[in-house]
């Protein structure tokens, strides 16, 4: 986080910059990721989030998280570009816990360019944990918790 300052406004995630994010995961741009328009298309962003969120969680818990007894589910998603960005750039995912409840986490995502302070794209990513053979939601694993606690540490976002 920036040197003990105050946070950006949560609810414009423009403010937020590289040092606001605790987690920065790699992710190289596709051939296919770009449209039409030359640049890499909205529907992508969402799967750089996902994978970004997951990607974390498997390797800050250790396991494989899909065959946990709860499981997280995509109750909701948000995106605002800010710049376009296109193949062949290297990325980063920003990734910080906005909020984290009982069974819920609220994420907060931020798409730059590798070695660039500024975001190019803000996102909002929200998983509910349910049973994963009742689908009913349920508390959030504890692993998953242990994982997360340090990032809501970091950005406010502790309930």
């Amino acid at each position: 986080m920036s040197d003990g300052a105050a946070l950006p406004n949560p609810t414009d995630l423009r403010g937020w910059m590289r040092q606001d994010f605790p987690v920065l995961r790699p992710q190289p741009t596709r051939w296919h990721d770009n449209d039409a328009y030359g640049h890499v298309n909205n529907v992508v962003y969402y799967a750089y989030f996902d994978t970004a969120v997951n990607g974390y969680l498997i390797e800050a818990c250790g396991t494989d998280i899909r065959e946990l007894p709860a499981i997280g589910i995509v109750a909701e998603t948000g995106c605002r570009y800010l710049r376009q960005v296109a193949f062949p750039e290297h990325l980063d995912v920003g990734l910080a816990v906005a909020r984290l409840g009982r069974s819920s986490v609220t994420y907060r995502l931020a798409v730059m360019p590798a070695g660039d302070d500024a975001p190019a794209a803000v996102g909002r990513f929200v998983h509910v944990y349910v049973d994963r053979l009742t689908r009913r939601p349920v508390a959030m694993p504890e692993v998953i918790r242990a994982a997360l606690e340090p990032l809501a540490a970091c950005a406010g976002g502790r309930d």
